[in-house]
């Protein structure tokens, strides 16, 4: 999260205390925030260059879904990854206009909200991505109820987090109450490492999940090997835990006036650590169509269904090996043999 906090207000004695403070809310900012207020001349070509890229994005994502859905193959992260696109349009159309109009104060608000938001939704993709390969990996404890009820938990608890973050964000701008911006400044302190600690949460599970010793075979689902969708899955995690972590990480840095900001709230830290992490993660997941790796039958409600194992008996003369993929070979389950190789292998020892 990165906000521009307003600083507490001081009494100085030199000069009246209120000459350049605005006499009804919202109040301008008092200190430095990452990026700063933007520009014409430096943010409008920059901001633009993102929004053609997210426009992109979004057109690319939402046609995956569209063709997937026509094929019956429901992939509904790609409507995610699209409402994502369309979030970031937002904010940077929201930053244009704010560079237009740079003391505007409730278009500065509206423009910063969107650009914590929208990145929550990358976060719950990631988890859910991140449950999907613990299921595969351990079907049994994966699909248990008290593992299920916890992500469903965090789900809800993201959500309560934004509206927290929202609201003091917006309330530190309406208020001049010291201990009342104290309180927001602590609520945005803890909402972002809560983000932080969500968008690095798919590495311990995954690693765990590898770790542990299992009683089963791993249950493959999607296409191409268990070790990429893996590979997928921390490399966008760590793009997304990167950006969190420096937001909140300069966050937690004593304030600096708004004239005098540290090197840390450069517009270049802003672009890199926000709009550049999140459109790799795009563009990444288009490129290794996750809407193939990481999709599962419809309907699945335990083990076996991301394997086909528990198909209905009037398909099982088409579907006749779906069960025998829940016991393979120790290659087949690292990927090192193909998946149709190793079929035909079990098809030629029944012949024999």
């Amino acid at each position: 999260m990165e906000f521009i906090f307003p600083r507490q207000s001081e009494s100085s004695g030199t000069g009246p205390p209120q000459q350049q403070m605005p006499q009804h809310a919202p109040y301008p900012p008092k200190t430095a925030g990452l990026g700063g207020t933007p520009t014409v001349h430096t943010d409008v070509p920059i901001t633009a260059i993102f929004l053609l890229l997210f426009i992109g994005g979004a057109i690319t994502h939402m046609t995956i879904f569209q063709v997937n859905l026509k094929r019956g193959h429901k992939f509904l992260m790609s409507g995610m990854m699209f409402g994502f696109c369309m979030a970031r349009i937002t904010t940077c159309v929201m930053r244009i206009v704010w560079a237009t109009r740079s003391q505007h104060v409730p278009i500065a608000i509206a423009a910063q909200i969107l650009v914590a938001a929208g990145v929550v939704l990358l976060f719950v993709i990631n988890l859910i991505f991140a449950q999907r390969i613990i299921r595969a990996a351990h079907p049994n404890s994966g699909w248990h109820p008290y593992f299920t009820h916890s992500f469903t938990a965090m789900y809800v608890l993201i959500v309560i987090a934004l509206i927290m973050v929202i609201t003091a964000n917006v309330q530190s701008f309406y208020t001049l109450n010291d201990n009342t911006k104290r309180i927001d400044r602590a609520i945005i302190l803890f909402v972002g490492t809560f983000y932080t600690f969500v968008s690095f949460l798919p590495f311990p599970l995954v690693v765990g999940g590898l770790v542990i010793p299992r009683n089963t075979r791993i249950e493959k689902f999607g296409s191409g090997r268990f070790r990429t969708k893996i590979a997928i899955l921390l490399t966008a995690s760590f793009l997304l835990c990167l950006g969190a972590a420096f937001r909140v990480g300069t966050n937690f840095k004593t304030p600096r006036p708004i004239n005098d900001p540290p090197a840390y709230y450069s517009k270049a830290c802003f672009y890199i650590f926000n709009l550049t992490v999140e459109i790799l993660v795009i563009f990444l997941y288009v490129v290794v169509r996750v809407d193939r790796r990481f999709h599962v039958p419809n309907g699945s409600k335990g083990p076996g269904d991301y394997s086909g194992r528990n198909v209905p008996d009037e398909k099982e003369d088409n579907d006749r090996t779906a069960s025998e993929r829940t016991i393979m070979s120790e290659e087949e389950v690292f990927d090192d043999a193909p998946a149709q190789h190793s079929e035909d292998k079990l098809h030629g020892d029944q012949r024999v």
